[in-house]
Formats: C-alpha cells, sequence, structure tokens
C-alpha cells in the first residue's frame, strides 16, 4: 500500500505543472477565464493558436511520462513484479494533479494530454491504437471531446486485452486492481467532459479545425465556430467567442 501511495503523490506532484496556465501567464492573461475555461490542451488551440496548443501538449504528456520515470527509477529493485500496477497509480496521480491542482484552486483540465504521456510511457501498443481511433475520428467528426473519450475506450479495452495475454509480467490480483484503475481513470475522463457529452447529445459542441480556412468557414456546414480574434503582446491569437468571467459565461462559443 505504502508503494501505491507514493506514486500518486509523485503523479500527483509533477500533474501540478500546468503547461497552458503557465503559457497564458507568460501572455498575462488566465486560460481558464476564457473558452472553456479548461486549462488544457484544446483551450490551448483555440485561445492561443497552434504553436501554445502543442506546447501544451508535449508539456502535459510530459510530466507523466516524467512521473512514471521517477516511480520506476525508485520501485525497479524492490517491487519490480507490481511496476506496472504502480505506473498507473503515477498516472492517476499525474491526471489528478492536472485536474484537481491545489496550487490552482483545484480548477484544472480534463487529464487527455496527462494521459497520453501515460499511454506512451506504459505500453507504446496502447498509444498506437488510440492514436489511430483518435485521428480516425478527429478528421471526420472534428470533434475532440468525442474523439478523447472514445480513444480512452479504446485503451481501457486494448490493456485488458493485451493484460490477458501477457498479464504485463504481474499476477492475477495485480493484474486486475491495473484494470480497476485504469476504470476509474475512463470514469474519470468521462465524468470530466459531462458538459461536453451534453453538447455532443445536442449537437451544439464546438468543432476544431486545424486549417484556418476551414475553422472560419465552420467546415462543411458553413459555420465558423471561431468568431473573434485578440492580441497578447505583438501577436494575434485567433480566440474563441466564449469569455469566462467569475465563472459565467459571457458568449456561447
Amino acid at each position: 500500500m505504502t508503494e501505491r501511495l507514493i506514486s500518486i503523490l509523485i503523479g500527483y506532484v509533477f500533474g501540478l505543472f500546468q503547461t497552458s496556465y503557465i503559457i497564458g501567464k507568460m501572455h498575462k492573461t488566465d486560460i481558464r477565464e476564457h473558452g472553456s475555461g479548461n486549462a488544457g490542451t484544446t483551450n490551448a488551440l483555440r485561445t492561443f493558436g497552434k504553436k501554445a496548443g502543442a506546447m501544451t501538449l508535449v508539456g502535459d504528456c510530459l510530466k507523466c511520462v516524467l512521473a512514471i520515470v521517477v516511480v520506476r527509477l525508485i520501485f525497479a529493485d524492490r517491487t519490480a513484479e507490481m511496476i506496472p500496477l504502480l505506473c498507473i497509480y503515477a498516472a492517476a496521480g499525474c491526471i489528478l494533479g492536472h485536474n484537481f491542482p491545489i496550487t490552482l484552486g483545484f480548477r484544472g483540465g480534463k487529464g487527455i494530454a496527462a494521459s497520453v504521456g501515460f499511454l506512451i510511457a506504459f505500453d507504446w501498443r496502447l498509444f498506437v491504437i488510440c492514436a489511430v481511433v483518435f485521428l480516425v475520428l478527429f478528421f471526420t467528426t472534428h470533434y475532440v471531446s468525442l474523439c478523447s473519450l472514445t480513444s480512452y475506450l479504446a485503451a481501457l479495452i486494448a490493456m485488458i486485452v493485451f493484460g490477458e495475454i501477457s498479464g504485463y509480467g504481474m499476477d492475477r490480483i495485480h493484474t486486475t486492481e491495473m484494470y480497476l484503475v485504469m476504470a476509474a481513470l475512463t470514469v474519470l475522463a468521462f465524468w470530466r467532459h459531462r458538459a461536453n457529452i451534453v453538447r455532443l447529445s445536442k449537437g451544439t459542441e464546438s468543432k476544431v479545425f486545424l486549417s484556418k480556412s476551414k475553422r472560419l468557414n465552420g467546415g462543411a456546414n458553413g459555420k465558423s465556430k471561431c468568431t473573434g480574434s485578440w492580441k497578447l503582446g505583438n501577436s494575434p491569437f485567433t480566440a474563441p467567442a466564449q469569455k469566462r468571467t467569475s465563472g459565467k459565461t459571457l458568449v456561447s462559443a
């Protein structure tokens, strides 16, 4: 039990590094007061542009990778037979730190980019499967929330399949515990995206386009989801028409 708690704590500390929040502060703004109010990759992309979105994705992935590397180094000799389980606990801690950072009043992101880092560090096969699922859905629907949640389900299923084949080198009890932690992370991801799920069901969820022309034209339906632009320093950034003040949305994106 001690190893599990230490792994969660290590992960949580790494999770407190909020890439999009830091980028926002570099431009003298709080990203949580713009767009969806989420301190994550998609909101950074919509608010600050592609470069900021890419930086956020890499930063949030990397913090989970580093958390897992640290846990592997600490417990490699003493508990080698349960390293995969401790790695997923470290990832869980990192995702909790990202979603509920104590340093930011427990207002963080949704943990998707951090989860990508977990897949990369844990099992590259899971990452490849999820990347394929995400990209196929993204280029057909442009709904990032749908892509993320479907990929999470794919990761859970693939982990169980690979676990039943090899057990990741652990006994049945530890392997089953690993499944349960992954299932809990999947439930957490769906809960954090509950507002997105409602919008998806109503057909009002915003789409994300990597092409500026498609973004302005709103894709095939001819409607634009990004109607405003503003400047940070000397550089223009495309921003959604949604701005949050005191936790309330003034204009819907």
